[in-house]
């Protein structure tokens, strides 16, 4: 009789690790959806045809590879936590309405690549993403809901740390898309304010470490 909650307990993740595991496969096939090609007035396809759906081709390999980094993401997060709760549950459940709604984002910078609204749109969508997935992890470390056999101090913090940065990254391309809306795509698909701070803090650490070893209490 006391395995039965574990038990329901244990079904209850994996169920919610399926069921974003199916919503995520889904967002990305509806990504491809919008790759295609008009008939062509001479019934022949020519490489310019191809050649001028490059909008449509970049963007999709953006909102591929950035829902491809979110799952990442996601799967790491239930390799350490153990149980869920209500409020969990719908975290989870607000951060897949995000990922549903990027085919969409996506159908926008296709049609309106160098307009500011369509970049802005998408990179809202990114950094609300990034917002719940940050909050799925903080809710989980913070109310226990985590292994702590497995996980330690400097990985918690490195993950919060990276979850931080995909909402700066989010928020920088909201804000650079009303200045530069190719430049704000540009920065969303190579993440350069991410990897930046990423470096320094990485480089922070390891003086740390090494001015750790040279000084010994």
């Amino acid at each position: 009789m006391e395995k039965r909650p574990l038990e329901e307990k244990s079904l209850q993740l994996e169920r919610l690790v399926f069921f974003s595991d199916a919503v995520v496969a889904i967002a990305i096939t509806l990504l491809a959806l919008d790759i295609r090609i008009e008939r062509t007035e001479s019934g022949h396809l020519r490489f310019a045809d191809i050649w001028n759906q490059w909008r449509t081709l970049t963007a999709f390999l953006l909102s591929f590879f950035n829902i491809a980094n979110f799952w990442k993401t996601n799967h790491m997060f239930f390799v350490y936590i153990k149980k869920i709760d209500e409020r969990l549950l719908w975290i989870c459940t607000l951060w897949l309405l995000f990922i549903v709604l990027l085919p969409f984002s996506t159908s926008l910078v296709s049609n309106y690549f160098f307009d500011a609204p369509a970049i802005c749109v998408y990179s809202s969508n990114v950094l609300l993403i990034a917002f719940f997935q940050n909050w799925i992890w903080d809710y989980a470390s913070d109310r226990n809901l985590v292994d702590r056999e497995k996980l330690h101090a400097p990985l918690d913090s490195r993950i919060r740390l990276f979850c931080n940065l995909d909402m700066l990254n989010g928020l920088v391309g909201v804000g650079i898309s009303f200045i530069s809306p190719v430049v704000a795509f540009v920065l969303l698909f190579t993440k350069i304010p991410t990897i930046v701070i990423a470096g320094i803090w990485v480089r922070h650490k390891y003086n740390i470490r090494r001015k750790g070893k040279r000084d010994p209490v």
